[in-house]
């Protein structure tokens, strides 16, 4: 059986607290997130202008619903410094029922 899915979680590394405090702020008070978790003390590998690279970032995990990613996807990207951010949606298959009624609630468009 297909579900729709209409909850997501999205990724975003940020370069620093000042970063991921204004991203996280700003997208739930415009109800764009309904909660944002900030988890630091991680280090990331890639490959960059060439080469590979690294850096200290702090992870944006945020609750949203499907159909507020594009407004949220554009937020991040007018917040963040990064010339290519991050942005990676997961769908939320399934939940505490009241856990995904609350982000419904707190994402709607105001």
């Amino acid at each position: 059986m297909s579900q729709e899915i209409k909850h997501i979680l999205v990724l975003c590394t940020c370069p620093g607290s000042i970063t991921a405090k204004q991203i996280a702020q700003d997208v739930v008070e415009k109800n764009l997130a309904a909660c944002v978790n900030s988890i630091s003390g991680m280090h990331s590998y890639f490959r960059w202008g060439g080469k590979i690279d690294g850096a200290d970032e702090i992870l944006l995990l945020m609750k949203t619903t499907a159909d507020r990613y594009k407004d949220l996807e554009k937020r991040i990207k007018t917040l963040h410094p990064y010339e290519l951010p991050e942005i990676i949606a997961v769908p939320i298959s399934t939940g505490l029922p009241e856990y995904l009624t609350w982000i419904q609630t707190n994402t709607r468009d105001t």
